[in-house]
């Protein structure tokens, strides 16, 4: 009707009841062979083969005029329908996974664990764990809650273990509305049965690991039929694969800080030693203050040292809070020697402590990166706090360096210090947890600092040993998003 509008040709309205029967056609096909009874998922199952036949068919074609050319006509057949065979194949996963469809369990498990080696954190996970149980249950509706001993959150809902749903759960294992309406009715399995109804869940299971626990479930299908205990199997192993994968994501962020409290208790007596200076200054002002009140250029002098002297106090303070406090990294524009400056405020008067000098080389000219600046703080005080623990027992000259450059379209930082370097046999383990020489810690560092920086597209390697050289660190932060 709005070709015809628009070319003031009748042709076009001709097609239109062929078009409308066509497509009540195609809705009988889908219903009758796939039992789907949803408008949406008809019409991607609709699109996803017609993309499909529509360009196997273009394949096909352009291929066999260009086999004719070199091959005789019963050899260039054969290879062309071999080959568009494949192409079909092929193109039919690809499109199965683009409008996420997960038929078999195979493809369902690929998917998650796929997804569970590409993503780290919690949030990306659960998002991406949803949209694969939305495709191997044909479903529009998700469901992930994970916690540990006590309670259960997910998806704005929260179980404790002492409630009915879980109580239930953690008796049956797997529930479906058909289990439960078969089955011995209980207050629980009716609140169970409530909870389902609720959030239109057509399965629910429950996985257990050493220190998480997870509740997977998944909507009713798109074609109305109950899921089958096969189908139970199926999404019991996709859970297992999701609390493990949430598991180890949350170790990690438990890991991360508590690394980062270690960094700021290192700090700790550093951070005493620069706050008692300004602080014994203004205390001798303030004892000299009655004798030399009348005194005009006194009083103008004490007045100056007591704004710049508790300015630095809050200056270092608030630079503490903001390592210590847990936060999500996000990167922003910032310039990287501001912040190697602020991080050597912190880490100058422990080095001090030790006789140890810090040198700097500041030739990255533009220095704006694309980082989080806490995360580039707590990554360098790490690097710079190990410096100094090797340098602590070394005679001789004793420095850490520091110094920036560009390099393609980032910035490198180098942190090199006259230390012994690094044992060749950790060399090759350098960035994996639990490998530290030193007699305390867990030798979770490095790896932590190179998830943060994987985490903002930054980089972080080791120099290889050379005689008579200690420790030399690349760091590599992008200058765009």
């Amino acid at each position: 009707m709005g070709l015809t509008d628009i070319t003031k040709d009748p042709l076009y309205i001709r097609f239109q009841p062929w078009l409308v029967l066509l497509f009540y056609a195609g809705t009988a096909f889908a219903i009758t062979t796939h039992r789907i009874f949803d408008a949406r998922q008809i019409l991607l199952v609709g699109a996803q083969k017609l993309i499909l036949v529509v360009t196997v068919a273009g394949a096909a074609y352009g291929l066999d005029l260009c086999l004719r050319i070199v091959l005789p006509e019963p050899f260039g057949f054969l290879a062309t329908t071999a080959l568009a065979l494949w192409f079909a194949v092929t193109l039919n996963g690809w499109l199965d996974g683009y409008f996420h469809f997960y038929p078999q369990a195979t493809a369902a498990r690929q998917a998650a664990y796929a997804t569970a080696q590409r993503e780290t954190r919690v949030d990306k996970l659960e998002a991406a764990f949803k949209d694969v149980l939305k495709g191997w249950g044909q479903s529009e509706i998700a469901l992930i809650m994970s916690g540990a001993k006590g309670a259960l959150s997910g998806g704005g809902i929260t179980l404790l273990d002492d409630g009915t749903v879980l109580r239930a759960m953690q008796q049956l294992r797997w529930a479906t509305p058909e289990r439960l309406s078969r089955e011995r009715a209980t207050p629980d399995r009716e609140a169970l049965m409530q909870f389902l109804t609720e959030h239109g869940l057509g399965v629910l299971v429950l996985a257990d690991g050493p220190s998480l626990s997870a509740l997977i479930g998944v909507g009713v299908a798109a074609s109305r039929r109950p899921f089958t205990y096969p189908q139970v199997t199926q999404l019991q192993e996709l859970a297992s694969i999701i609390e493990n994968a949430l598991e180890r994501a949350h170790f990690s962020i438990k890991a991360q800080r508590a690394e980062q409290l270690a960094t700021v208790g290192l700090m700790g007596a550093s951070l005493a030693h620069e706050i008692r200076n300004p602080l014994v200054s203004i205390k001798a002002f303030v004892q000299l203050l009655p004798q030399h009140y009348q005194d005009p250029v006194f009083r103008e002098k004490f007045f100056h040292l007591i704004g710049d002297e508790v300015m630095r106090i809050d200056r270092l303070t608030e630079q503490l809070l903001d390592l210590a406090s847990p936060r999500v990294y996000s990167a922003q524009m910032v310039g990287l020697n501001a912040v190697l400056n602020s991080t050597l405020e912190l880490v100058a008067a422990k080095a001090e402590d030790k006789h140890i000098k810090f040198l700097t080389d500041f030739r990255a000219v533009p220095d704006q990166v694309y980082t989080d600046p806490s995360a580039a703080k707590q990554v360098i005080l790490n690097l710079c706090f190990n410096a100094i623990q090797a340098l602590e027992a070394r005679a001789g000259e004793r420095w850490v360096k520091l110094s920036t450059s560009k390099v393609g379209k980032g910035v490198e930082v180098l942190v090199e210090d006259s230390g012994p370097g690094i044992a060749p046999e950790i060399r090759p383990r350098l960035f994996q947890p639990f490998q530290s020489t030193k007699s305390s810690g867990f030798g979770l560092g490095l790896a932590i600092c190179n998830d943060i920086l994987t985490g903002l597209d930054a980089t972080i390697t080791v120099d290889p040993a050379v005689s008579g050289r200690g420790a030399t660190f690349r760091l590599v932060f992008p200058c765009q998003a």
